[in-house]
């Protein structure tokens, strides 16, 4: 499976961005797919998760409320809408697929077995 990652960019605090991830190589109809964030010096950590069959989603505290995590099953296509955006949501962003249930370590990047090539999203004041 390949993971494209798009969308991100500079917005003002308060603002809203959309990622995209398009994967392809093969369907992702029966995978967890997530999001990951990396801010300079810190460690990756989960935002959000979707269970594709199922449509179950997953999102860390900090983000509930402002990001939605949804799927497109005719373009094999995660998206992450984020509203509200503050300074500490800046960092580099990455789609990832688990081709199996994982839903007790969703949130461990160890759990995913592709990564996309990260999209920076910068939060201004």
């Amino acid at each position: 499976v390949q993971l494209q990652a798009s969308g991100g960019g500079l917005v003002q605090a308060g603002g809203s961005l959309r990622l995209s991830c398009a994967a392809s190589g093969r369907t992702v109809s029966s995978y967890v797919m997530g999001w990951f964030r990396q801010a300079p010096g810190k460690e990756r950590e989960f935002v959000a998760a979707v269970r594709w069959s199922a449509g179950n989603t997953y999102y860390t505290d900090s983000v509930k409320g402002r990001f939605t995590i949804s799927r497109d099953n005719t373009k094999n296509t995660v998206y992450l809408q984020m509203t509200g955006l503050k300074l500490e949501d800046t960092a580099v962003y990455y789609c990832a697929a688990a081709p199996r249930s994982i839903l007790t370590t969703l949130r461990l990047p160890s759990s995913y077995d592709y990564w996309g090539q990260g999209t920076q999203v910068t939060v201004s004041s």
